[in-house]
């Protein structure tokens, strides 16, 4: 990444600056991203990513990654070692790798503190009861009749829910704070609840676990992070952030929220994205139509396209929803720049070449990057037999058609200049068969008598490649998937989503490392998959069409 990038200059680092220039924390910055390991990281997380980690390399700081693994049920090992990936893939590294289970035992005695001093109880309402003595955003919630439990009763009870005497549900401890508060998440909220569950690292040593409100802000004061910086749907939590910091009497970190990233004809919610994946409405959480890290990465997104993505986008307290198109665009401008040329048809139509010696091949030097001279040549075979874009022939066609046509001529990207001579066609008038001449002094060069203004691509019918290649449609059929709330956003996947097709590509294509993407000049760019693939025997995700088609034929 580029250290010489203006720096972007929205309020948070704003903040941050002015933080820095009062000599706040002694001038330290300390950030920290910390994903719950339930799922994938997806485009939304990669904003946040991109956040902590370049404040903390624009102010000389340090962030670390914090796996907020306080709900057992759906955390696993597998969602830990991919967030790390993702994390590298997108080119950056933590200071440090926590997990909220390291701070258990410590959140466990602040809980016990906290009802030393008489902010919190242990309440044995079920949690329907709780939520009716809640009351409403309108209506104060009414006091349990527990929570005057003698301090000393709290503690013992408090203990044995840590011994494992009461049922699951039996009994939580609460924070005592004010049940006609109008923030309601201020209402006597649940610090620890009985969940017997197998833990993703301390197995079965707790059969309690700390509620998330309880352990975020103990957590990033734990790390002396000097700026917490959370998503807008935190907003109404900072109360109780900052209350159980104060009551504690801990290092003071502070939380700010931005707006969240959301996008068109997709969803980013872990809860709806593993709805596709249990429901198989897509092909695991890495599916190359998925917004997760792990899927663009499968697809062949460059990961400095997805963070210039998410500068583009920038930092604000306003939610709002970005067009795909523009995530494209940035893949785009990106693979265009860096990404290899080669050549495939998708639609094949043969061409023999009539004055071409049979059995004779040349190997042409083909430019691998215009845009970049260091990417040098390679190699592709040119016989008597092509194929080529059925779409880059008219039998008849009008003067603005500067591809190939009956009579007329066009050049072969890297090799020479042809002319149409004769049409095959079978016994139903289907054209099978471009018979052409080869103009044999125009290889690399223009015929000094004539202009030829049609460049097209084309393979070596006696040495192509077959190859599988996959193309995405967008996974959503309209622009809002969750916008109409009398219906399943599943009734919105698009069954056209996914198409599959057999290309015939140039030789090389066969060595293409996995991850790497290139260039099918003419048609888009392309990647092999990282699952389907085998050694010389590639499947190709289409990326990105060369330009945005999205309001055309689909992407």
């Amino acid at each position: 990444m580029s250290e010489a990038k203006e720096r972007p200059n929205d309020f948070i680092r704003q903040m941050v600056a002015a933080d820095v220039a009062a000599g706040k924390h002694g001038g330290r910055v300390q950030t920290r991203f910390p994903p719950e390991p339930n799922g994938y990281l997806q485009i939304g997380h990669a904003k946040a990513i991109c956040l902590n980690f370049e404040i903390a390399r624009e102010f000389g700081g340090k962030c670390n990654l914090r796996f907020d693994d306080t709900n057992p049920e759906k955390e696993s090992d597998e969602f830990v070692q991919s967030i790390q990936r993702d994390i590298n893939w997108l080119g950056y590294q933590w200071d440090k790798l926590c997990y909220a289970s390291d701070y258990f035992e410590q959140l466990f005695q602040w809980a016990v503190q906290l009802i030393e001093s008489g902010d919190a109880y242990v309440d044995d309402l079920s949690f329907e009861e709780m939520r009716e003595y809640r009351g409403s955003i309108t209506e104060a919630g009414k006091h349990s009749p527990y929570r005057d439990r003698p301090v000393a009763e709290s503690l013992d009870l408090f203990q044995r829910m840590r011994a494992g005497e009461f049922e699951d549900g039996a009994k939580v401890l609460r924070a005592k704070i004010d049940m006609a508060h109008p923030n309601m998440n201020m209402r006597d909220p649940v610090m620890y609840r009985i969940k017997r569950m197998h833990h993703h690292r301390v197995g079965d040593a707790w059969c309690i676990y700390p509620s998330y409100d309880f352990t975020h802000g103990q957590s990033d004061s734990l790390e002396e992070v000097t700026h917490s910086l959370c998503s807008l749907e935190f907003e109404d939590h900072r109360p109780l952030y900052d209350w159980f910091i104060e009551k504690l009497g801990i290092f003071p970190s502070k939380q700010t929220e931005f707006s969240r990233l959301n996008m068109t004809y997709t969803v980013v919610s872990k809860r709806k994205l593993r709805a596709l994946v249990e429901g198989d409405y897509v092909d695991g959480w890495d599916d190359p139509r998925m917004p997760t890290l792990s899927g663009m990465r499968r697809r062949g997104y460059p990961p400095a396209a997805v963070r210039n993505f998410c500068e583009k986008v920038g930092i604000t307290k306003v939610p709002s929803t970005s067009d795909i198109a523009l995530l494209e665009h940035a893949v785009r401008d990106e693979l265009n720049r860096i990404a290899g040329r080669r050549m495939a048809v998708l639609d094949p139509l043969e061409i023999e070449l009539t004055n071409w010696s049979e059995g004779e091949v040349l190997e042409l030097d083909g430019i691998n990057n215009p845009e970049d001279a260091s990417a040098g040549t390679r190699k592709i075979p040119f016989g008597k037999r092509i194929f080529i874009e059925q779409e880059d022939f008219r039998e008849e066609a009008n003067r603005k058609f500067f591809r190939l046509k009956k009579g007329g001529e066009v050049r072969l990207r890297h090799a020479y200049i042809i002319k149409c001579d004769e049409v095959i066609k079978d016994a139903d008038g289907k054209i099978v068969k471009l018979l052409c001449s080869v103009d044999l002094d125009t290889l690399n060069k223009n015929p000094e008598d004539r202009k030829v203004k049609g460049v097209i691509h084309w393979v070596s019918a006696d040495h192509a490649l077959e190859a599988k290649v996959r193309m995405f449609d967008r996974l959503f059929s309209v622009e809002k998937p969750e916008a109409d709330k009398d219906r399943d956003f599943l009734e919105f996947v698009n069954p056209e989503s996914l198409t599959e097709t057999t290309a015939l590509c140039e030789p090389s294509l066969a060595e293409l490392p996995v991850g790497e993407t290139c260039q099918f000049e003419r048609i888009g760019y392309f990647c092999p998959d990282n699952k389907l693939s085998a050694p010389g025997a590639p499947v190709f995700n289409r990326t990105v069409a060369l330009r945005d088609s999205w309001g055309k034929a689909g992407n």
